[in-house]
């Protein structure tokens, strides 16, 4: 039996990174939490990662600078983007930059199910793909 996927989560807010977790591990998923896009980095674990949902306004690195680094870095990790300040201008680079989501916070957790469910799907398509 192969292991549930692995879901990171960047926010730097506890109440946010928290319930998000929440959510993923009700859904049957494994969940790593971070308070910042530099901690995630640190980690070493993002090439496991199935799916990154990640807050936009962060100190540090914010969300859309966390995707273009682990771009530069060679990952393709599908990317969640999540913000409390929606911004049409963030959210044209961050899909545009091969974001599969952007939500306004307080966001609809089956919209976020939906999204997972699209990085999931990715993600074994693009390991079937490197095993052919």
């Amino acid at each position: 039996m192969s292991e549930a996927p692995l879901i990171s989560i960047v926010d730097d807010e506890a109440l946010a990174r928290d319930g998000i977790r929440e959510l993923v591990e009700s859904l049957g998923y494994r969940a790593l939490t971070f308070d910042s896009a530099e901690n995630l980095l640190q980690f070493g674990l993002i090439g496991e990662t199935t799916c990154l949902i990640t807050d936009m306004q962060m100190p540090g690195l914010n969300g859309l600078e966390l995707q273009e680094a682990l771009q530069s870095q060679g990952h393709q990790t599908p990317v969640i983007v999540i913000t409390a300040y929606p911004n049409e201008t963030h959210r044209t680079r961050a899909l545009q930059n091969g974001a599969i989501g952007y939500l306004s916070k307080p966001f609809n957790e089956h919209t976020l199910i939906e999204y997972l469910a699209v990085a999931i799907k990715l993600q074994s398509s693009r390991a079937r793909r490197r095993t052919a």
